[in-house]
């Protein structure tokens, strides 16, 4: 994968790519832009198209195409790669590995994996061929089937407990990830003659499943897997891991009640769909959503309980900060029916012109409500005013007031006090400096090391020559992988390297904070061996104050003597010590 990324590199100049984001002016030999990454007022951020890298001179923040494409679009470094590449004209077809968080639970990762394959091979069995007629039935094709990874559970005859007992697997974590149940001293699937759904966590992995009836049988429509260690309702948005590069794209997010909502949408097209996996947004998903920067949209069902949802939703959102569109849909009860019914280009005329979450509320709060009566006009006005306290902007809460004072006959300065007595009074923020990190003498010299390290193989050999080792582990890590791309491919620039260390979760974010906080312009000689100097004699004091106390804790008087030698000679050249 590493060649293929490079030459992606090599054909994405970063100074066409960032032009696309921001306007650069060229003088002399870089490029200057305002910087996307702080609120910058004047250019700050130089651009070079000879080395391939971008440089901040007021924030730090720095890196290669990937890097920057990364930082502003907020996502991984592997999805930054395919976003260049698409940019450029190159297929990509490499893939981020799916990585289990925590290794104590792997054994659960691997059970859900396994039952997932035993579910999508059942329905491509000639016991299958029902459930599969019951789904192209209801639009779902093989390309659906496929994407979405659907399976069947069979009945007992055609046992999940009895592939995964002998795999040797506790029957304990299969209790607990609610696959089977106890039956006196047998084993039964929770799962039986149903359709599989399955429920993944926001890096791809399978955590949960969602069984469907499709036979005439009176039983629950719908049965889902229990929560377990490694399946949290509140902590997943269902199909968030195929949409998000669609989110990214399109800057907007669509929020839909049911699952078959999201599949529906999903395979008509429209990609920048999750669902929830309950009825109220919870503060993790909240974050989630956040942290995507993308305009949200709430497309709940078509019916009481989903307009309640969209008002409560939408009232979470608000309260951290995200105004949330709405589209309320007419006729069918849910997207899925609305775009068998009606067609994708129909449902996209509703997303296209969706209501603000205020004029949803100035709708809703008019429901069920008499307004010639005294009673339900002064709870209408008190709603509105109370909805209007969120809203930042002057003149959309005074157009509001003037349209309810114009309508019910209202004298203006009444409702302007109504919404006073409301309004939260206004937070004065102190103005707090962020406090800057300050790195010892030793960080500063060893993270300068690395830096001429990365940029040019000179100091590679200088550092093998004249220090060759750092005490601290995360130093010594970043030399040793410089050290090998030097060995590898006999050559090394800053460029390339961040490259390197994007493919390495381990590395990479240590890398970048050493690039971001570097400040040499002109990388000599001279400064590299003051650079050298510093890290050496500070690896000294640290040697002699671990030995001080290694004397102070000795007994045995002869090795007590031999530690005083040793230190007496280490101290021999070392500035700073007593």
């Amino acid at each position: 994968m590493n060649n293929e990324i490079d030459k992606i590199k090599e054909q994405a100049n970063i100074v066409d790519v960032i032009s696309k984001y921001v306007p650069l002016t060229q003088r002399g030999k870089n490029y200057f832009g305002v910087c996307p990454f702080h609120d910058d007022h004047s250019p700050s951020m130089s651009v070079s198209e000879e080395k391939q890298i971008y440089k901040c001179f007021s924030c730090g923040a720095s890196g290669n195409v990937f890097t920057f494409i990364s930082e502003k679009e907020n996502v991984s470094f592997i999805e930054a790669v395919k976003m260049v590449a698409d940019i450029v004209g190159i297929p990509f077809h490499g893939h981020e590995t799916k990585k289990i968080k925590e290794t104590s639970h792997k054994p659960e990762y691997e059970i859900m994996d396994l039952t997932l394959k035993f579910y999508q091979n059942n329905l491509n069995t000639k016991e299958g061929e029902k459930a599969k007629a019951y789904l192209k039935k209801r639009g779902l094709d093989d390309s659906v089937i496929k994407d979405f990874n659907l399976g069947l559970a069979l009945s007992d005859k055609f046992s999940l407990n009895k592939l995964l007992t002998s795999k040797n697997y506790d029957i304990k974590t299969l209790l607990d990830l609610g696959l089977v149940n106890r039956n006196g001293e047998y084993l039964n699937d929770i799962f039986q003659n149903r359709i599989i759904f399955p429920i993944h966590d926001l890096e791809g992995n399978p955590i949960g499943f969602t069984g469907r009836i499709y036979e005439d049988i009176d039983q629950a429509k719908y049965i889902n897997t229990k929560e377990s260690s490694i399946f949290k309702k509140g902590q997943i948005l269902f199909n968030y891991h195929r949409a998000l590069s669609e989110i990214k794209k399109q800057k907007e997010l669509i929020i839909v009640e049911g699952n078959m909502d999201a599949i529906r949408m999903y395979s008509s097209g429209l990609k920048n769909v999750v669902a929830l996996m309950g009825t109220a947004l919870t503060s993790t998903q909240v974050d989630i959503i956040k942290s995507l920067r993308a305009k949200v949209i709430l497309m709940f069902d078509n019916d009481n309980a989903g307009e309640l949802a969209t008002l409560n939703n939408g009232n979470i959102l608000v309260s951290a900060g995200i105004t949330p569109y709405i589209v309320r849909l007419s006729g069918e009860k849910d997207p899925d029916e609305y775009i068998i019914k009606n067609g994708k280009e129909a449902i996209l005329n509703n997303i296209n012109n969706p209501l603000t979450f205020l004029d949803f509320k100035l709708k809703y709060y008019k429901k069920n409500k008499d307004l010639s009566k005294t009673s339900d006009l002064v709870t209408y006005i008190k709603d509105i005013t109370s909805a209007l306290k969120d809203i930042d902007d002057d003149l959309t809460r005074e157009i509001t007031l003037k349209k309810m004072s114009t309508e019910y006959d209202i004298p203006l300065d009444l409702l302007t006090r109504e919404l006073d007595k409301v309004k939260s009074p206004p937070v004065v923020k102190k103005n707090k400096e962020t406090p800057k990190v300050v790195f010892s003498k030793y960080d500063q010299a060893c993270a300068g090391i690395l830096y001429f390290m990365m940029n040019d193989s000179l100091y590679i050999n200088k550092f093998k020559k004249d220090l060759g080792y750092f005490s601290t582990k995360k130093y010594r890590t970043i030399a040793n992988e410089i050290i090998y791309y030097y060995d590898t491919y006999q050559t090394i620039d800053l460029s390339s390297f961040i490259t390197f260390s994007g493919l390495h979760d381990y590395l990479y974010d240590d890398v970048m904070t050493i690039i971001k906080n570097s400040n040499y312009e002109n990388l000599d000689v001279e400064n590299f061996n003051t650079l050298i100097k510093i890290a050496t004699q500070e690896e000294k004091k640290n040697t002699i104050k671990a030995l001080k106390e290694q004397i102070m804790n000795e007994l045995d008087e002869t090795k007590k003597e031999e530690l005083a030698l040793k230190l007496v000679e280490l101290k021999k050249g070392c500035v700073g010590n007593e």
